[in-house]
């Protein structure tokens, strides 16, 4: 892991990956082994490409126009699923405001995953 990526928006992501396990159990070991990308958002999109499994565009818009560009990016992106995330909404979000993308086939595997483990308890 680069510890470098721990500094995008001086926020402690090993933290917060620890605080959404709970909603999001793959993306703590994905963020221990570097599969997950934090980046400042520069007003594009860029490829997801292996072993990238998620890429978290850390930026400056408010919750409406986050809301509107990640739809307009899930709409293009057949590869990948696109989310967003800011501290308004409080509970499991972000410390900052971030579009999230996802690989999509990944984060179907792990949702399935995670429910049949849900589903036998």
């Amino acid at each position: 892991m680069v510890r470098r990526k721990n500094l995008v928006a001086g926020v402690d992501w090993l933290e917060y990956f620890k605080s959404i396990q709970s909603v999001c159990p793959w993306s703590l070991p994905a963020y221990r082994k570097g599969l997950i990308d934090l980046v400042p958002y520069r007003g594009y999109r860029i490829v997801l490409e292996n072993p990238l499994l998620a890429r978290v565009y850390v930026c400056d818009l408010n919750h409406r126009r986050l809301k509107k560009l990640c739809g307009e990016y899930d709409s293009i992106d057949r590869d990948n699923e696109w989310l967003y995330s800011h501290p308004r909404y409080a509970n499991f979000s972000a410390p900052v405001p971030c579009l999230i993308q996802q690989n999509r086939q990944y984060l179907a595997e792990m949702r399935m995953k995670y429910t049949k483990k849900m589903g036998a308890i």
